[in-house]
């Protein structure tokens, strides 16, 4: 177990420290997504090529994850977050200056393991924050994070909007950006690992604990990759509704799921994390239903909007319960990270190819199933670490790879 050593820095002023990490890690997402036309350009790739490059982020954040505790156990955790958060901020710059797909693919796998590293790192540290708060704050946390991609997305609209060369935009924002998460690094906690603490191994299967919480993360990333690609699909063609109410139905989405979040704590704080996650659960089931069975646009936009509120705090709460389910909290984090990284992947092509084969309908009814599975594992989220809101839990399962 890591200790922290000399340092003085309080509970309260690192839960601020590490909500500005989140919203810088954020802000590049949102710089990043508002160019990826301009790339696509510049790099003259065709629509299959993108969707080719696009993948290499997971598959970079997926292999690089696991090296996060090895990372953080070897230089310190704030030391290890101020490397790994300036390495994902300056990776801003690489797709823009791609020529080719080759080089966009390989610009892309960096920029998904500098972003993967640095996620688990910040979350490690986001968890330890609240264990010592001994109150939620892991919702909150990723809502700063949404917050940063809404302020990153409104920058590169803007940057978009007048023009500007996105190798040109890129740099000024990694600049920016790199002297904010310094600066914000500052005031994280410098946890160190124990004398006689063995460093993490390199690469391990994550503990069996982090593996069923994971599943309860990918039931809910599944349904946001779902909502957020094939929400205005879904009300263009089973609907037939406009092109800008179609698009609305997105926004509307996402902006439920930030709102969510950042007032999630409370909610948790007061109900705990299990019935947080399984009224969670309901609310995304009848949302789902509510999408499925919608007669007109009106209902179905108040579906996605239920499904939104209903997941929103669902991968917050997993990385928390993953970072108290063992002695190894980033390698936990890091078997949950990779779980829900990887059904961010899969679910808009598993909801086309089922659209394909079927409908899109069905494909809704596959999500509202996922959906009542948060409902009903919810309770693999309790643990004994934290008393408010808990209920002790019985002894995590052992780690297959000690």
């Amino acid at each position: 177990m890591a200790d922290q050593g000399e340092d003085r820095r309080t509970p309260g002023r690192a839960r601020y420290a590490v909500a500005a990490v989140f919203c810088v890690h954020g802000a590049v997402t949102g710089s990043f997504a508002t160019r990826v036309p301009w790339i696509q350009e510049h790099a003259s790739v065709s629509a299959g090529q993108l969707g080719l490059a696009l993948a290499f982020p997971a598959i970079g954040a997926s292999l690089a994850m696991p090296l996060a505790g090895r990372v953080s156990h070897r230089f310190g955790a704030r030391t290890a977050l101020r490397g790994l958060l300036a390495l994902w901020t300056l990776s801003l710059v690489l797709p823009s200056l791609a020529p080719h797909v080759y080089t966009l693919c390989a610009a892309l796998f960096v920029y998904g393991a500098a972003s993967g590293m640095s996620d688990v790192a910040m979350n490690a540290l986001g968890v330890e924050v609240e264990n010592q708060l001994d109150r939620s704050i892991m919702s909150g946390l990723h809502g700063m994070w949404s917050t940063g991609a809404l302020i990153g997305s409104a920058a590169g609209t803007l940057a978009a909007h007048l023009g500007a060369d996105a190798r040109l935009h890129h740099l000024l924002a990694a600049a920016v950006l790199t002297v904010l998460g310094l600066v914000a690094c500052q005031g994280v906690l410098d946890l160190r690992p124990g004398v006689e603490e063995e460093p993490p191994p390199r690469f391990a299967l994550p503990p069996k604990s982090a593996l069923l919480i994971g599943a309860v993360g990918f039931c809910a990333v599944f349904a946001e990759g779902a909502s957020l690609d094939w929400s205005a699909v879904y009300l263009r063609d089973v609907l037939d509704t406009s092109a800008g109410l179609a698009a609305a139905s997105t926004t509307g989405f996402t902006l439920t799921m930030a709102v969510a979040r950042v007032a999630g704590d409370r909610v948790v704080d007061r109900y705990g994390a299990v019935r947080t996650v399984r009224w969670g659960g309901v609310l995304a089931a009848l949302g789902g239903l509510l999408v499925v069975l919608a007669p007109s646009p009106t209902l179905a936009m108040a579906g996605f909007g239920l499904l939104g509120l209903g997941i929103a705090v669902v991968v917050p709460l997993c990385f928390a319960a993953a970072g108290r389910s063992g002695p190894n909290p980033s390698q936990a984090i890091a078997g949950v990270a990779t779980i829900t990284y990887t059904s961010g992947l899969v679910a808009p092509s598993a909801i086309g190819t089922l659209a394909q084969l079927t409908s899109l309908v069905v494909s809704f009814g596959v999500v509202t199933v996922l959906a009542c599975g948060l409902a009903g594992f919810a309770g693999v989220l309790r643990t004994a670490s934290r008393t408010t809101g808990a209920v002790p839990a019985a002894e995590p399962a052992p780690d297959p790879s000690a």
